[in-house]
């Protein structure tokens, strides 16, 4: 293994009145995006006390017989939501299957919402598991406080890059987001030689928040080439940068390679959560991140053209409301 690279940034600044101190924290980020890609953040605001009881609820649903976690299988729902079991998803397209098990919560759309109604792929319903009570209210109330420290830490983010505070606002107003509850058992002696907990990947999308419990497991990948492991630190939350970030910023802020090897010989959870813009908006590069000797690399896209390549290209999937590629 690397030295350890990866920054502790206390954000609480960015709650701030003062510009100046706000302006301080988004600093860090820029040193951190910009070398690593990863930081821990602490002084987040979110409750000890929640985050002992998201893991509580994470555990169980997954300690449910796989037939009741089945009822609610990712393959009962058009638009990707509920019970993936192990082996489900593949992110090193090159590699073995993941040997993880997850459950999917996005942004909750009934019928009247006008995305729904306009048949925009992954817009919709959740599922929710029958044989919990209170876990929906749970886990609804996490994913609404990931949703606030997403818009926090983005609003940080482009302080960082020298942009209006304001500038992805209007991006973020009806975002998607997923929350991924992840359950890694113990490596199997009869896995595969290439068969990780979570393949060599990149995330899709704008950040991503990363709860993770004691046991460890998660490798980041240096400039190098080295991996090096993103331990555990009591308090903190995981935050990285996925490729719409990437993009936006011209390749400046790194969207890093990663995965996850569980040779604890214990059960691992984490929880994800992954904030990306609006289906419909527009990602081209920052103006502060091209110039006459730097043009931008990448053509303007939609966000949702860009995270549905994405699903396509890990799970073999064609979404509800797109065609098939030839």
């Amino acid at each position: 293994m690397s030295v350890f690279p990866i920054p502790v940034i206390d954000i609480g600044g960015l709650r701030s009145q003062q510009l100046e101190e706000r302006q301080a924290v988004a600093l860090k980020i820029r040193q951190a995006a910009h070398t690593v890609g990863f930081f821990y953040i602490t002084n987040h605001g979110i409750a000890n006390q929640v985050i002992a009881r998201i893991f509580a609820e994470t555990k169980r649903f997954f300690n449910l017989p796989l037939a009741v976690k089945n009822r609610v299988a990712i393959a009962h729902s058009p638009i990707s939501r509920g019970y993936e079991p192990i082996g489900h998803q593949t992110l090193d397209t090159t590699a073995a299957p993941d040997l993880k098990e997850g459950f999917y919560i996005g942004v909750e759309r009934n019928a009247d919402d006008l995305l729904v109604q306009a048949g925009i792929p992954n817009h919709g319903p959740n599922q929710w598991p029958a044989d919990l009570p209170d876990w929906r209210d749970q886990m609804e109330q996490y994913f609404g406080l990931m949703m606030d420290l997403s818009r926090q830490l983005l609003r940080g983010l482009a302080l960082s890059l020298e942009v209006e505070e304001s500038y992805f606002d209007p991006m973020v107003d009806n975002p998607m987001a997923i929350l991924r509850l992840l359950h890694y058992p113990p490596h199997p002696a009869s896995a595969q030689p290439d068969q990780l907990g979570c393949g060599i990947h990149t995330d899709w999308g704008a950040l991503t928040i990363l709860l993770q419990d004691s046991v460890g497991g998660l490798e980041v990948r240096t400039a190098d080439g080295a991996w090096v492991q993103a331990t555990p630190i009591p308090g903190t939350f995981v935050i990285n940068l996925g490729d719409m970030m990437a993009r936006w910023t011209n390749d400046y802020y790194q969207s890093t390679p990663h995965r996850v090897m569980n040779h604890s010989g214990k059960e691992r959870y984490s929880l994800p959560f992954f904030f990306d813009a609006n289906y419909h908006a527009r990602v081209e590069c920052i103006p502060t991140c091209q110039d006459a000797a730097n043009p931008s690399r990448y053509p303007p896209i939609t966000a949702g053209e860009h995270i549905m390549q994405m699903y396509r290209r890990t799970y073999g999937l064609v979404v509800r409301g797109e065609k098939s590629e030839q």
